[in-house]
């Protein structure tokens, strides 16, 4: 992914309802040039389906919880399937630790996600579960940031950032001017 790319994907995150004329005048670039950039995001897996930008609390799925999965050494594998079936595991991620997935699963309440709990625990492969209930979301899931700084051409994934983000800058240069007083004259 380019600059220009990067430069879509925000034009597209402002306004999701333009229409592929509208975006590439904004942009400055000829309609062709932006619909074959976007197929490409989207045959890569870049641009992932409308469906995951949808709130589950808006489905009467409000309540939501972290699972952690232990999982069989010798038949585990096979629950990953079964687990990835049910609809309120709206993500599910291998982990290193004591468990080896951890499950972000929905529920309608406490009764529901006890439901979900049992049926979980109830697939073959899976040894037990631990189940965290999250009380606030603190921070949704979010990548415009790094598409921020993608667009500016400096955000390539895995190569790091030569200068600080502008929060962390005056902390640095305050650390560096008391560090320039003397401490005895």
């Amino acid at each position: 992914m380019d600059a220009l790319d990067a430069r879509i994907l925000l034009a597209v995150d402002d306004d999701p309802d333009a229409s592929s004329l509208a975006l590439a005048k904004r942009l400055g670039i000829a309609r062709n040039t932006l619909h074959s950039r976007l197929q490409r995001l989207r045959a890569n897996g870049v641009v992932r389906e409308f469906s995951r930008r949808v709130d589950p609390a808006a489905l009467g799925h409000g309540l939501v919880a972290f699972v952690s999965v232990a999982l069989s050494q010798t038949t585990g594998r096979r629950a990953t399937a079964a687990l990835a079936a049910f609809p309120e595991v709206v993500e599910m991620h291998s982990t290193t630790g004591e468990a080896d997935l951890l499950l972000k699963v929905v529920a309608r309440d406490t009764a529901d996600l006890h439901r979900v709990s049992g049926e979980l625990l109830d697939v073959p492969g899976v040894v037990r579960t631990s189940t965290v209930v999250s009380l606030r979301e603190e921070l949704p899931p979010r990548t415009r940031a790094l598409i921020e700084r993608a667009a500016e051409g400096g955000g390539e994934a895995g190569r790091p950032r030569r200068n600080p983000p502008d929060a962390v800058r005056p902390v640095r240069e305050a650390t560096r001017a008391r560090a320039e007083i003397p401490l005895h004259e």
